[in-house]
């Protein structure tokens, strides 16, 4: 997602304020929220993957009950 010049100027200003072990502290949290957006792209698409073969299994008249729910 692409940001604004100026909403990265005002980001980078904040961080130069920062003491170097809160920049650190900063720079995890940015990992960890690309590790979490990785993971949910890799659950959508392991999803995606398996719905057909499940749709075989779920997809029958004995389970239709199960479908109004």
């Amino acid at each position: 997602m692409a940001k604004s010049s100026n909403q990265m100027r005002t980001l980078l200003e904040k961080l130069g304020q920062l003491p170097p072990e809160r920049v650190a502290e900063v720079e995890d949290f940015v990992d960890f929220l690309q590790h979490k957006d990785q993971d949910r792209r890799l659950t959508q698409a392991a999803t995606q993957t398996a719905e057909p073969s499940f749709g075989k299994v779920w997809d029958n008249p004995d389970d239709a009950v199960y479908d109004t729910l």
